[in-house]
């Protein structure tokens, strides 16, 4: 029997597991991690909020759901996240590509100035240095918009 160390009373997503999430067991289990944008194995825990998704869309995504017809948007700046929590042992701990707490490498592609982790290279992740963000297609196709 699993339990979630975390729990929540609001209405929000779950911080182990729901929109954006999957639990530990799932992961640990060999199945896919991540959400529909990205395959990673670790969440953030937005700044702003204190819950936990697996990626900054996601938590757009509900966030936008819950303030429709709302002037301000609810986003979360990934740059401003200081806390991961491990999707494999369920551990929150600093930002970082592997767990403190079992090891596992949380993304084959990090960027520590994004908090982005991905385990699907193929779209040839970079940090652009001019832009200051990650973007795809491979450094050595890029062109910069200077």
């Amino acid at each position: 029997s699993s339990s979630s160390s975390s729990s929540s009373s609001s209405s929000s997503p779950s911080p182990s597991k729901g929109e954006g999430g999957i639990d530990a067991t799932e992961a640990a289990s060999g199945a896919t991690y991540g959400c529909k944008h990205y395959k990673r194995k670790c969440a953030l825990v937005a700044p702003c909020c204190g819950e936990v998704f697996t990626c900054r869309l996601c938590h757009d995504e509900v966030w936008d759901d819950i303030a429709k017809g709302a002037r301000h948007m609810h986003r979360l700046d990934r740059k401003a996240v200081t806390r991961v929590k491990c999707l494999v042992c369920d551990l929150e701990q600093g930002v970082t590509n592997k767990c403190v707490g079992c090891g596992v490498t949380f993304g084959k592609y990090f960027c520590e100035i994004c908090r982005f982790f991905d385990d699907d290279t193929s779209r040839g992740q970079f940090h652009c240095d001019e832009c200051g963000i990650c973007r795809v297609g491979g450094r050595e196709n890029y062109s910069h918009c200077r």
